[in-house]
């Protein structure tokens, strides 16, 4: 993305708390910013993501730091190659890199289940065999201490069975290791912990080396501290977990100063889900054409549809970061990428439910070529060639045999239409089938209005129409995106997601009618298709020949800043 593209993350509460610790000196005294992006390899990144993402990046950016891209592939149930690519392939798609500093969760497994032995050696750790069912009955509740039978079990007892748990000797659920912290804690978090646990299961970078397991809250204070990370930024939901973060990183023997954890709230956005598990379901069940289905939120489907990075950044940035929780409006999404788009994106015409126009004074055999702006206004933008011909293709719905009122179209009788950017021309009547479908409109040009001005000066009282020369038209797919869902919060409360699905979120539309130019268009290219919306070539069917369009946007913008 051009430098000058990339939205500068503004002033927020987490970089009020950086500089109060660059102020007060002490551990930060001369520090460089470090900041990490932990993502489970288990899914795409999808637009909640992007927050956390533009977040770490951007504060590291920001302070003229570095930030860390680690794979959180503790849990190797889900987790794939597949994943991590299209991670890398997403972060690096929206502009940022990590250079040589990427990181898995994994590569730090033999130093994790040490600091473990080193926990229980300490007695701050010990065996329990609880089963989860058994786990939850001895929780305790506001006011009641949990309980564990195991918790003074001896440190040797305690060594030797985890050390069998991880030579494979018991089933998943047997066993966990839990951490030795109060079992009358306020915080649910802090009574006694898992801290490892088992699970017979192939992972995707170890293979079968490993069949236990660390847990999150354990991995990742040790992963923030092994790699320097100064400030290790989150979202809410774990704010509650941050004494435990801050308990690992003080008792396990790490050479290195205790990160910082700050949280922030995570980005909501209407008629989505923001759910991995049931992306996936929609994904595995195959209610959307895979993860980069255009109607998914995954950056690559919003990619696919059209969506630009300088979009999405610009989205990310100007919801801000706040402590409180907030549902944003897709349609502030869609904002963001019209206001993009109208600066960047070609304008080219389509026909999209095309209806043939013959011009009968116009002569037979005869075209002509028309020079037209790209970008209007935007000299750099450069021109384009189109052609023009006795028979146009034209939108059905710009005719109308018997008008309604203001009704300022094609219709016979009716006032002059400018054809963009070529001639002024009027209806003079119709071709039907014998079903009394119309399948022609007739009409008649004004050879001294080139380019769409009457030598004159006479006002046009008629629209202005987009058209297709008929000799030179592609034909093309179009297809024509809504929410994937007709609930604005189709996850809330008991709903069932899945019976929320919108089944209009796909139009189909075959025999589209395009420029002799749009032959050959990159995926990664944008256009606006006159008075229809911004449109891309869909990355994995379009090609020359079966030319496939996705249309990221609608022209008209309803949502009010």
């Amino acid at each position: 993305m051009p430098e000058e593209m990339k939205p500068v993350m503004g002033k927020n509460f987490i970089h009020d708390f950086i500089d109060e610790d660059i102020a007060q000196g002490g551990q930060y005294a001369g520090m460089q910013v470090h900041t990490r992006f932990p993502p489970e390899p288990n899914g795409y990144l999808h637009i909640g993501h992007c927050k956390a993402l533009i977040i770490d990046f951007g504060t590291a950016e920001k302070y003229g730091g570095i930030c860390n891209l680690r794979m959180d592939d503790t849990n190797p149930s889900k987790e794939d190659v597949e994943f991590v690519e299209a991670i890398q392939e997403d972060i690096h798609w929206l502009g940022f890199d990590w250079g040589d500093r990427f990181f898995y969760a994994s590569d730090y497994f033999d130093q994790m289940y040490e600091y473990a032995v080193e926990l229980i050696e300490k007695g701050l750790a010990y065996v329990c065999e609880l089963s989860p069912e058994e786990f939850k009955a001895h929780r305790g509740d506001v006011g009641i201490p949990a309980t564990s039978p195991y918790r003074d079990r001896p440190i040797e007892e305690s060594l030797d069975l985890f050390a069998r748990m991880k030579a494979g000797e018991f089933p998943n659920g047997a066993m966990t290791l839990r951490a030795k912290i109060d079992l009358a804690s306020g915080n649910f978090n802090m009574r006694d912990p898992v801290i490892y646990r088992i699970n017979h299961a192939h992972h995707h970078r170890q293979g079968d080396k490993w069949c236990i397991y660390p847990m999150y809250d354990f991995a990742h204070p040790i992963e923030d501290a092994l790699e320097g990370i100064t400030h290790s930024l989150c979202s809410l939901e774990f704010e509650d977990h941050r004494p435990l973060y801050d308990w690992v990183a003080e008792h396990v023997s790490i050479p290195y100063h205790k990160p910082r954890q700050i949280e922030f709230a995570r980005l909501g956005i209407n008629y989505t889900v923001m759910s991995k598990r049931k992306l996936r379901q929609l994904v595995e069940e195959g209610r959307v054409a895979g993860w980069d289905d255009p109607r998914m939120p995954t950056l690559c489907g919003l990619r696919r549809r059209g969506y630009t990075p300088a979009a999405i950044r610009d989205f990310s940035e100007r919801n801000g970061v706040t402590k409180a929780a907030s549902t944003v409006e897709f349609g502030f999404l869609e904002h963001c990428l019209r206001e993009d788009l109208n600066r960047t994106a070609n304008r080219v015409m389509a026909v999209l439910r095309p209806i043939r126009l013959t011009i009968t004074n116009y002569p037979e055999g005869q075209s002509e070529l028309f020079e037209v702006e790209n970008i209007p206004g935007d000299a750099a933008a450069g021109t384009r060639t189109v052609s023009f011909s006795r028979d146009l293709w034209v939108e059905a719905e710009d005719f109308l045999e018997t008008p309604v009122p203001k009704y300022k179209r094609l219709y016979p009788g009716g006032p002059e239409c400018r054809l963009k950017g070529a001639y002024l021309i009027t209806c003079t009547g119709c071709v039907k089938d014998a079903q009394g479908n119309v399948t022609e409109i007739l009409a008649t040009y004004d050879p001294d209005s080139r380019g769409g001005d009457p030598s004159d000066g006479r006002k046009v009282k008629g629209a202005t129409l987009h058209w297709v020369d008929a000799a030179t038209a592609l034909d093309a797919e179009v297809r024509l995106y809504d929410n994937l869902f007709s609930d604005e919060a189709p996850d809330a409360g008991d709903k069932d997601f899945l019976e929320c699905l919108n089944p209009n979120s796909l139009e189909v539309l075959t025999g589209c009618k395009v420029e002799a130019g749009l032959s050959s268009p990159r995926p990664e290219d944008r256009f606006q298709f006159m008075r229809q919306g911004y449109f891309c070539a869909d990355s994995k069917d379009s090609a020359p020949g079966h030319l496939v369009f996705n249309r990221a946007v609608s022209l008209k913008d309803s949502f009010k800043l």
